[in-house]
């Protein structure tokens, strides 16, 4: 059964199970929020712009990727906010989801191009089908970005997931509809490209790993969830409740709440107008795995 767990938010993106809460970034209010269970809705950070992609570093530090500035902070456990990466050279447009590892390495994605501009322009479809590519940024302990998959471009990288053994990066494009695999380096560069599972006629958004190694993912096209299996197959299918589905996320006391992030549309004009996002929850059978 689907239940709200939080209402009253813009636009909830790159969602967390950190420390017995879920955090996210809520767009249009430019802040960080987290909840529990409980539903208790609080602000862990405000800053000027759009907040996206969230991770944390081996120390505690939060990292937040800042959307229009196309850079990841960094908030220190001692309270400091600073700069950490500029991704302006291996980005375009806006930046957006992000996932970082146990070493605290960071993989972002980006726009590659103005989605909402071009939607409004010629409609989905032929958005999906005729779009500029991206490339994905790599991000080091120590802020020094590169090309995190030389050579590669992809068609709108945005969810990312690193498996339970720290080989793996599957990662979402949204574009593409589908999910791609990358074998992750001893530098932290992704190679050997190929296709983890195709999606369509779902896209997928935000996603996130089980412990059976399948991925749910959220369906910007569709009202719900899905879960989906290495090669394609749709294991199951949660709805939303007519609205869309642009992140989610397993958590919980046992890894088994799956949080679907919720909005009447994805445009940035539209999605600041009013606060009508929505957190989502579910319990599922089976548990999460690999960092989140």
């Amino acid at each position: 059964m689907v239940s709200t767990l939080v209402e009253g938010i813009y636009f909830g993106e790159g969602p967390r199970w950190h420390d017995g809460r879920l955090w996210f970034s809520d767009f249009h209010a430019h802040r960080v929020c987290s909840t529990s269970l409980d539903g208790d809705l609080r602000t862990e950070l405000e800053l000027e712009g759009r907040p996206s992609g969230l991770g944390w570093m081996p120390d505690g530090s939060l990292l937040v990727v800042r959307m229009e500035l196309r850079e990841v902070w960094r908030r220190w456990p001692d309270g400091r906010f600073e700069r950490h990466a500029d991704l302006t050279a291996h980005s375009a447009f806006l930046c957006n989801d992000m996932v970082v590892d146990g070493q605290g390495r960071a993989w972002v994605g980006n726009f590659g191009f103005d989605l909402d501009a071009e939607l409004r322009a010629r409609g989905p479809e032929s958005v999906i089908g005729d779009h500029p590519t991206a490339i994905l940024a790599l991000v080091q302990p120590d802020g020094n970005v590169s090309d995190a998959a030389p050579g590669e471009r992809f068609s709108f990288p945005n969810g990312m997931v690193i498996t339970l053994d720290g080989k793996t990066l599957i990662l979402g494009e949204t574009l593409g509809g589908r999910l791609t695999a990358l074998d992750i380096g001893a530098d932290g560069t992704l190679s050997g490209r190929r296709e983890w599972a195709p999606t369509w006629p779902a896209i997928p958004d935000g996603i996130c790993l089980d412990a059976e190694g399948a991925v749910w993912i959220a369906n910007p096209l569709a009202p719900e969830c899905r879960r989906i299996g290495e090669g394609g197959a749709v294991l199951e299918v949660i709805g939303t409740g007519g609205l869309p589905c642009y992140a989610c996320m397993l958590g919980g006391p046992e890894g088994k709440h799956l949080f679907m992030l919720v909005a009447p549309s994805s445009d940035a004009h539209e999605a600041a107008k009013a606060p009508l996002g929505k957190v989502l929850v579910a319990e599922v059978e089976t548990a999460r795995a690999g960092r989140p």
